[in-house]
């Protein structure tokens, strides 16, 4: 059985939105992608989400009575996972279209739940005693060590926001779209060494939605799952085999390419989860595409830019264009876009894109193979 993505659409709106309540967003967003599969609520028999609401929430608002759930939570990564998990659902003959929904109120925290690290956590007992407390002080571990021992430069990480800065340049819904320079980055606010501000994440409200069947209920410009991929490391950063690698992606990366029967010379398009600015580099390594310690020269020489061979986070990425806490979303909606060729920044030729997903601190790992063209 072939299955596709048959409809893929967000929020009417992303950055910020004090009107919207965590779930207003789940439902706008569902509410758009079913539009955008030319389906009802009527053809959908599973359900999957992440947080708070979770997918029992999510069905009762809307008015479903789900033959299969999942509420699989594993980061900003758990939307690529939903996907993996719905394909295999549907061909187990479970259910037979699945609606996937994100909805969160990232900046706003209207109906969003609280802040919370239990002392008795591994990361309360192991990290937080020496500092290391959220993304930006746990994310730094990873590239300073990443930046010893390859000898990435400041300038070249600097590079990675520019270069998504000229992607979102293009794309009307992104939230930052001024160009910015090496300058600019390194003269923006320090927020942990050796991260300034615009080498982190955005903080903004928004929502997405994927719809997932077989191809032979897919009603409009269905885009097929050639193959996946998951994998987990560890719960806390301090626990990786290797700060300069990420045995998830790698793995995920792997199972993902085997089983589409894919080489990296397919790849026409790439979405990389970029919670901050190192993160593009680790995937690109731990894909294959470059060699170790090589993708800062990469993206510093303009290949993952406009009218580069590999386009990289054509919708500005987190970094530009939206990440209301957890990405992974958005980042399949963006590869959807480019196969179906509606892009607001469009790559010519967009046959093949592989989203790779984050969770946590590189605690959980997904890679999706994605295209325009039936296996």
């Amino acid at each position: 059985m072939t299955i596709v993505i048959a409809g893929a659409a967000e929020t009417d709106e992303v950055g910020r939105l004090p009107g919207h309540s965590t779930v207003q967003l789940h439902l706008e967003a569902a509410r758009n992608a079913l539009a955008d599969a030319d389906m009802t609520i009527h053809d959908i028999d599973g359900i999957a989400t992440v947080g708070t609401p979770g997918p029992i929430q999510i069905a009762h608002a809307l008015g479903i009575t789900p033959a299969w759930l999942d509420g699989t939570g594993v980061g900003g990564s758990s939307f690529l996972f939903h996907v993996r998990h719905a394909a295999a659902a549907i061909q187990a003959g479970l259910c037979r279209t699945v609606l996937i929904t994100h909805g969160e109120s990232g900046r706003s925290r209207v109906g969003a739940g609280r802040f919370g690290l239990g002392a008795d956590s591994l990361l309360g007992q192991f990290e937080l005693p020496y500092g290391v407390v959220g993304p930006p002080t746990s994310f730094t571990i990873t590239a300073l060590r990443y930046m010893k021992e390859t000898g990435l430069t400041h300038e070249q990480l600097a590079e990675v926001a520019v270069a998504q800065r000229r992607w979102a340049h293009l794309n009307p819904r992104a939230m930052y779209r001024d160009l910015i320079t090496v300058e600019d980055v390194l003269a923006s606010k320090l927020v942990a060494y050796p991260f300034h501000l615009l080498e982190c994440c955005l903080v903004t409200d928004g929502g997405g939605a994927l719809i997932v069947t077989s191809a032979e209920r897919a009603r409009r410009s269905p885009v097929y799952l050639l193959g996946s991929g998951e994998a987990a490391e560890s719960p806390i950063i301090s626990q990786m085999e290797d700060f300069t690698t990420s045995k998830g992606f790698r793995l995920s990366g792997e199972a993902a390419f085997r089983e589409a029967k894919i080489t990296h010379a397919d790849v026409d398009h790439l979405m990389v989860y970029d919670a901050f600015a190192h993160v593009p580099i680790y995937g690109l390594e731990d894909l294959g595409f470059v060699g170790r310690g090589e993708a800062g020269a990469f993206i510093a020489d303009g290949h993952t830019s406009p009218g580069g061979r590999l386009p990289l986070n054509t919708n500005g990425g987190g970094l530009s264009y939206t990440h209301t806490g957890m990405y992974g979303m958005f980042a399949i909606q963006e590869s959807v876009r480019q196969l179906r060729g509606e892009a607001a920044a469009q790559v010519p030729g967009v046959e093949v894109s592989v989203v790779l997903g984050n969770g946590g601190m590189f605690a959980s790992a997904a890679t999706l193979v994605l295209a325009n063209r039936r296996p």
